[in-house]
């Protein structure tokens, strides 16, 4: 009886898409300028998805930025959030590396010269306005990064095996917790 369960159990194993745990997130970084929040941070891709890319293989990437505040003895409180769609495409015949970045309301498109500058552009956020103190009440509060990849659909095997992962990889990284006072 055992038999039979290992070699479906094997199958399934393999259809699997390869676990994210060499993407690493570097950050975020947090700092207070003039009463308003700011955040940096950038992700690394692991050898897998950057050969990838370099193939020819498009990349949407998904980033959340989401600020937290904490309460002891009760679950975090999420007060507010950002979110990216970063799309990377690559053709390495004709040597056009283009990069877009949509936050639902602004559409950024940049083309670039290699694909090393493409990675640092579309893999990085740099000093994004998080919020206002002013609108936050007094706390600790902290930046949450949210990064993702998914995986390219087949419209009918995802019907029929639901149980598999739609995500190529999901990192998250928490940065350390501020306090914000008062009338600040």
């Amino acid at each position: 009886m055992v038999r039979l369960l290992v070699v479906p159990v094997m199958v399934l194993l393999m259809l699997l898409p390869a676990s994210g745990e060499c993407q690493e997130i570097s950050g975020p970084d947090v700092r207070l300028l003039t009463n308003d929040l700011y955040v940096s941070f950038s992700l690394d891709l692991d050898s897998k998805q950057l050969v990838e890319l370099r193939e020819g293989i498009d990349k949407e990437l998904k980033l959340y930025v989401d600020l937290f505040r904490v309460w002891r003895g009760w679950p975090d409180e999420f007060v507010l959030g950002k979110f990216f769609i970063r799309k990377l495409r690559v053709d390495p015949i004709k040597k056009e590396y283009v990069a877009s970045s949509n936050d639902g309301s602004v559409l950024i498109e940049k083309r670039f010269r290699s694909p090393d500058s493409l990675l640092v552009w579309a893999l990085s956020v740099k000093d994004l306005k998080l919020t206002s103190t002013r609108e936050l009440e007094p706390g600790q509060y902290f930046v949450r990064v949210t990064a993702e990849a998914k995986v390219k659909k087949i419209p009918v095997i995802g019907y029929f095996f639901f149980f598999l992962k739609e995500t190529d990889f999901r990192v998250s990284k928490d940065s350390a917790t501020l306090n914000i006072e008062a009338g600040r």
